[in-house]
């Protein structure tokens, strides 16, 4: 089982120089605390090593083997999410956060997605489901599709910020992008080498160097996206990833013939 950071653990990494992980090697000092320096940076290294959880194909995290009793569990297709509660969360500004949805928004039938940009199965879901779901329903104004981030470690976070940096125009071809090469960019599990990859991906998906910079170095913006995501999770009692919540009814994840029979009904209810 799979548990995502509390809030005040994500934005504390932030504010203990874990900011230093998103940014270039030759600013590294500048963004630390005067005479912090290279010790602070590694102090953020070294909590990144105890405690960041990258999702591997094994199920495992890049830092630590799951429990023995997790790696038995039949595989449901979803990555597990032990919510913690954090009452921080509820004091956090989260009006700036921006809802990243495609389709019609009088769609008869809206699916929210629950998914991290670590997880497996949501590569999965988004390399399969999601194309399909796209091509029939989203496109032909019957499906609006709601995608919301889960973190269970800090480069999910990072990921998520590197989507949301270009706005809605961009989110969703940099999702693409980062589902397509998640393999690649988590790949040993070394936060600075994650973040270099997640910086070339911003790159390549055509968000400018200053821009990227600033986002990738927001921690207010960090803060908020962790708050926003404990809300929405508590809201929809989120377990796993992915989740779906079909016009308010959650769902776990599950073949498209299956999904599109609940979708089918729920336009001809709508419809009727």
């Amino acid at each position: 089982m799979t548990k995502p950071l509390p809030a005040i653990a994500l934005a504390a990494a932030f504010a203990a120089g874990g900011a230093w992980m998103l940014t270039r090697p030759a600013e590294d000092a500048a963004l630390l605390p005067p005479a912090a320096g290279a010790a602070q940076a590694q102090e953020a290294a070294a909590e990144d090593a105890a405690q960041t959880q990258v999702e591997t194909e094994g199920g495992e995290t890049a830092a630590d083997a799951a429990p023995a009793e997790d790696t038995a569990q039949e595989d449901t297709g979803q990555t597990q999410v032990e919510a913690e509660g954090d009452e921080a969360a509820a004091d956090v500004d989260t009006s700036s956060v921006e809802e990243m949805a495609q389709g019609d928004a009088d769609a008869p039938v809206e699916v929210i997605e629950y998914f991290s940009y670590t997880c497996p199965h949501c590569r999965d879901f988004h390399e399969n489901q999601y194309q399909q779901l796209k091509e029939q329903y989203i496109d032909s104004g019957q499906v609006r599709f709601v995608m919301r981030e889960v973190y269970f470690d800090r480069p999910g976070l990072w990921a998520s910020m590197v989507a949301r940096c270009g706005g809605e125009m961009r989110y969703f071809g940099v999702t693409d992008a980062l589902f397509e090469q998640q393999r690649d960019w988590i790949a040993g599990g070394d936060p600075a080498s994650i973040a270099e990859n997640l910086r070339k991906i911003g790159l390549v998906s055509g968000l400018d160097q200053e821009t990227l910079d600033a986002c990738m170095a927001d921690g207010a913006k960090a803060e908020a996206l962790v708050a926003w995501f404990q809300q929405n999770a508590e809201e929809d009692q989120i377990e796993a990833t992915p989740t779906l919540i079909i016009n308010g009814t959650s769902y776990a994840n599950m073949p498209f013939d299956e999904l599109s029979e609940i979708i089918d009904q729920q336009i001809e209810e709508n419809e009727g």
